[in-house]
């Protein structure tokens, strides 16, 4: 007796079929990045992760400042986590890779775009962005926001609606150079917030601050009285992400 089960002989049926066995292994690979992710990175603490344009030259003000900055968090403690590639990702490294804390690069494949800088002691490639931003999430205890394009626009408006929905806790969300953000924060204010479509407070979950020390400053004052560590109530709610 034949124990095999017979496969379809219409080839849409089997198309179907071999469709959804795909789908069922991509969902083992996502769940597999998840937990390889977490094993190799769950050490990183506390960290702050630097987003900004991959397009900055390493003369630029943006870049020098970004390297400043970073170098300054090394030194206070905080590993620096980027998205491994060229531009301010670069510079954060850099920075902190010249610091006494990690240098954490969170890269992403991509057909063309984006190559791993060299000033990293943790690289860690993803496949899928939604895994590597939860990442970026659940390692962060505060985002810096160098001057970018639509990939800094994405990460500065993904980690606010998580912190204006409680999804995450409340952490500094730091906008570096008044010059390049105070037309978004005007709008924010004066449009979104005038508008009803944010609440009124809302506005004051972004802080912009043109000093390097300074931004260390404001994420060590920002801990000061709660401490680093996640109360249980916001370790509960991250989970939920």
């Amino acid at each position: 007796m034949n124990s095999k089960i017979p496969m379809p002989t219409d080839p849409q049926v089997a198309h179907g079929v071999q469709s959804s066995a795909r789908e069922a292994w991509r969902m083992f690979e996502i769940i597999a990045e998840f937990v390889t992710a977490t094993e190799r990175l769950r050490a990183i603490h506390p960290a702050v992760t630097i987003f900004g344009s991959a397009r900055a030259k390493p003369d630029s003000t943006a870049y020098l400042l970004a390297e400043d900055i970073s170098r300054r968090l090394s030194e206070a403690g905080f590993a620096v986590i980027s998205g491994g590639g060229p531009g301010i990702m670069e510079a954060a490294n850099k920075g902190a890779y010249a610091g006494s804390s990690p240098s954490v690069g969170l890269n992403i494949q991509l057909p063309h775009e984006q190559h791993a800088n060299p000033y990293q002691d943790i690289s860690h490639t993803f496949q899928h962005f939604f895994a590597r931003k939860v990442m970026f999430t659940k390692l962060s205890s505060a985002f810096v926001m160098m001057p970018g394009g639509f990939g800094t626009l994405d990460e500065l408006f993904e980690a606010l609606t998580l912190v204006q929905t409680g999804k995450i806790r409340r952490v500094p969300l730091i906008l570096v150079g008044s010059a390049f953000w105070s037309g978004l924060t005007a709008w924010i204010r004066e449009r979104l917030a005038v508008d009803g479509m944010v609440g009124p407070e809302d506005p004051e979950l972004l802080q912009v601050i043109d000093d390097p020390q300074a931004v260390v400053d404001a994420i060590f004052d920002h801990y000061h009285a709660r401490g680093f560590e996640p109360t249980t109530a916001e370790r509960e709610a991250e989970f939920a992400l």
